[in-house]
């Protein structure tokens, strides 16, 4: 049983996931939502697939860490973590915002089309893997082969990048303040332009992080991936 709390015009739905199902969670939010503009999650202890497929201008707060694809394919809503999130939290989110209180595991973002995804802790390799168009900052490092194939859209990475960053990149385009242990094929340091800086001061006061933009380095593609080369003999 779904408990509604009516405030004013407002009617916060809280669901206890100790004696609820996800499933139960994930029917109300894709229903009928009449009045209800706020999702409290209690108790999620690890859970998977909580909040998956929301497509409603929702305020989703999740009270503990969450298992894998939290907030995938998120679709308007806001979905606030607090705590730790497994693979694939906010994996192919099309508009929205996701964000990570702590650490989220491997593949955050993956082949995100819109939106922003906010991970104030560290995350694990291939963040943003096939990344097509949304948004994310990351409070800390980030795991080897982030951004790899990321064809469009931008990755703010507040620490340091581990081995293979940005490998095959495309389009996308990758802000790092911290060391880079190696790029990946194709991926090259660009100077930060105007635009450059400009990008990067308000994608961290959307997350609200305060670093200067003036420390931060451009990672880019080189484009020699673009066509093929029969000379290359296959060494890129």
């Amino acid at each position: 049983m779904v408990r509604v709390v009516r405030t004013g015009q407002s009617a916060p739905a809280q669901f206890d996931l100790s004696k609820q199902s996800v499933s139960e969670l994930n029917k109300f939010v894709h229903g009928h939502l009449e009045g209800v503009t706020e999702v409290r999650v209690e108790n999620p202890d690890g859970a998977h697939s909580i909040a998956v497929a929301v497509d409603a201008p929702l305020r989703i707060e999740i009270g503990g860490n969450v298992g894998y694809f939290c907030a995938g394919l998120n679709k308007q809503a806001t979905v606030m973590i607090d705590g730790n999130a497994g693979p694939g939290v906010a994996e192919n989110m099309m508009s929205g915002r996701v964000e990570v209180a702590g650490f989220a595991s491997g593949g955050a973002g993956a082949s995100a089309h819109g939106g922003l995804l906010v991970i104030h802790g560290d995350a694990g390799l291939r963040c943003g893997i096939s990344l097509k168009g949304a948004d994310i900052v990351v409070g800390g490092d980030v795991g080897s082969f982030s951004a790899f194939m990321a064809q469009a859209g931008r990755i703010v990475i507040c620490g340091n990048a581990a081995e293979g960053l940005g490998d095959s990149l495309y389009e996308a385009v990758v802000y790092v303040r911290g060391g880079i242990r190696s790029l990946g094929a194709d991926a090259e340091v660009q100077p930060m332009g105007a635009e450059d800086t400009a990008a990067v001061t308000a994608l961290l006061a959307a997350a609200g992080i305060g670093h200067p933009a003036r420390e931060f380095k451009r990672v880019g593609s080189a484009r020699k991936l673009y066509h093929w080369n029969v000379d290359a003999n296959q060494e890129y």
